[in-house]
């Protein structure tokens, strides 16, 4: 692990392929566990697959002196870290505390504390934390969040579905 300079309590970017085990796992702990102990955590999720989503990951290895492409690669603010294991999840907390004040630590800390004790209960009733984690669109200066693509993509088929039944009704009637 390498870390370098302070971090940002509010900025995480991800950088995986989505072929990479450590990478769904680094995810996991973030979107199941980090959304919901810090309340302004924003996550940034790149799929360095994308050929346009190539330059910022290079300059990202560059900029934390890692010498291999390996994923996950995970910078919260300045902090870099490579790599995902359970052992890391202290570190994360740690670089994401740097700037916080002492009330949103405390917040944190209850957050923890309350997952600790009920995470169903605690994350149905902060159900707007459940999507944080927005994916990098490759070649586009948007973003999109990681769940409305299936969204999208069942609504475009319940179309084309109902635009050929009514096709076929409309045939038979002939």
């Amino acid at each position: 692990i390498f870390v370098m300079g302070a971090a940002s309590a509010a900025n995480v970017t991800l950088y995986y392929t989505p072929t990479c085990p450590h990478c769904h796992h680094a995810r996991e702990f973030i979107g199941n566990t980090l959304a919901y102990e810090y309340d302004n955590l924003k996550v940034e999720a790149v799929n360095v697959l994308e050929p346009d989503n190539r330059p910022a990951f290079e300059e990202t290895l560059k900029k934390c002196m890692f010498e291999f492409g390996g994923v996950p690669v995970i910078v919260v603010g300045e902090k870099c870290f490579q790599g995902y294991g359970p052992g890391m999840d202290e570190s994360f907390r740690e670089a994401i505390a740097v700037d916080m004040s002492d009330s949103d630590k405390a917040a944190a800390a209850a957050n923890r504390k309350a997952m600790t004790t009920d995470a169903d209960g605690f994350k149905a009733a902060h159900s707007d934390r459940a999507n944080i984690i927005i994916e990098r669109v490759a070649g586009a200066d948007q973003k999109k969040n990681s769940d409305s693509n299936p969204v999208m993509y069942f609504y475009i088929l319940l179309a084309v579905l109902v635009v050929g039944l009514g096709f076929i009704v409309l045939k038979k009637k002939k």
